[in-house]
């Protein structure tokens, strides 16, 4: 079953335009999936460059491998694009021809110096995580919900995950080991094999301190101490696993440096299914979730493609996520359960500190709504809601 991605329009918008595009994030994101539904009707080749005969052609000769996979082609695919020697100077040869070549990585490593340093004009990035409640939705073949179905679905999808394979598998067992099989891949292949890390033990009890650290300012030294290793050990675990899309790491929003969190960042992991294998926690009702609810809410946030940040004054005072966006700040905060009769004195002081025209609480149960602070619009809605409203404010939050 093909469920069609929420990126479709900006892939077919840009490919029109680049010679190169690059679609990259986690691996089993379904970008291999879809790269081939848009190559249905071409003429076109799909060569994955972990098998070892393409990669020699690759890596050895790149006009044999251009004349093999690639002459006589509409476009060409050529699936993890990282195990390629020298692939910034090889691809900028075939764009310099006029070769139309769509690569993918799971590893950020496609972004590298190395790689877009030849790739100037030639080459756009496009981001596809895995599902996003919609996309969730559309492969449960849920055309009308209700708010009992967005508040199920919600469930069933920051438990177990957004990864394709996993939200297609009914298997409560199934989806488990899944999560527990990729956890394992990620780590072995895309972490410790790409960023040469020898010491496994070390890097997934790492992982796993993370897991238990979601939505937490993440301080080195801190770290560093109770993992009882090197500072330097840490940094070099946090860049492996942000590159590889395991975690992300949020920076704070300020402009007084004097009253604001400025440097420190905040960590969240890409998909919270995978986080709660990690933690071997899948929990069964939310009331002492809240930072699980709000990484689940940081993750919808990224598949919408938005620039987002959190806040956090030297005080203690915090809003959980600012997007930037048109030149504007939308606050965010994400809460369990939450009604119009309730505004936190966090959100409020970042209103009045501010003075953003637009707010958001989501939540997972509540009372949809709108209020309004100081000439902000603050509206209570449900993810669905939010994912729906965020990009198109005028649309009512209201079922």
């Amino acid at each position: 079953m093909y469920v069609e991605r929420d990126i479709k329009e900006k892939f077919e918008s840009v490919s029109s335009l680049y010679n190169i595009v690059a679609v990259v994030g986690p691996r089993q994101a379904g970008k291999t999936t879809f790269l081939k539904e848009r190559l249905k009707g071409l003429n076109a080749s799909y060569v994955m460059l972990d098998d070892p005969d393409a990669r020699g052609l690759f890596d050895d000769d790149i006009k044999k491998f251009e004349n093999q996979y690639i002459e006589g082609r509409e476009v060409a695919v050529l699936d993890e694009i990282q195990y390629g020697k020298d692939a910034g100077r090889k691809l900028k040869y075939l764009a310099d021809k006029g070769r139309k070549i769509w690569i993918t990585s799971s590893s950020q490593t496609v972004m590298d110096k190395e790689v877009l340093s030849w790739l100037v004009g030639r080459v756009t990035l496009v981001r596809l995580y895995p599902f996003s409640l919609g996309e969730f939705l559309r492969a449960k073949e849920q055309k009308e919900t209700t708010p009992a179905i967005v508040k199920r679905s919600v469930w069933e999808h920051l438990v177990y995950g957004s990864y394709p394979k996993v939200v297609l598998t009914e298997s409560v067992e199934m989806k488990q080991t899944l999560l527990r099989d990729l956890y394992s891949t990620m780590v072995f292949k895309d972490i410790a094999q790409t960023f040469s890390i020898g010491d496994i033990r070390s890097l997934e009890e790492f992982c796993r301190y993370l897991s238990h650290s979601i939505g937490n300012v993440l301080v080195y030294e801190k770290a560093a101490s109770g993992m009882k290793v090197s500072f330097q050990t840490i940094k070099k675990y946090i860049d492996a696993m942000e590159k590889s899309y395991l975690i992300v790491l949020l920076k704070p929003f300020y402009t007084n440096k004097l009253k604001e969190v400025v440097k420190q960042p905040k960590v969240y992991f890409v998909d919270t299914g995978l986080r709660n294998a990690i933690a071997n926690s899948f929990p069964l009702t939310f009331e002492k979730e809240g930072k699980l609810f709000e990484n689940y809410v940081l993750g919808e946030i990224l598949k919408l493609g938005l620039n987002v940040k959190y806040w956090q004054t030297k005080s203690g005072v915090e809003v959980d996520f600012v997007i930037e966006k048109d030149g504007g700040i939308i606050p965010v905060e994400a809460k369990i359960s939450a009604s119009p009769e309730k505004i936190e004195k966090n959100l409020r002081s970042f209103i009045e500190t501010h003075r953003p025209k637009l707010a958001f609480v989501v939540f997972y149960e509540g009372v949809p709504g709108e209020v309004d602070i100081n000439g902000c619009r603050v509206v209570f809605t449900d993810v669905d809601g939010f994912s729906r409203r965020v990009n198109n404010p005028t649309t009512s939050s209201l079922p």
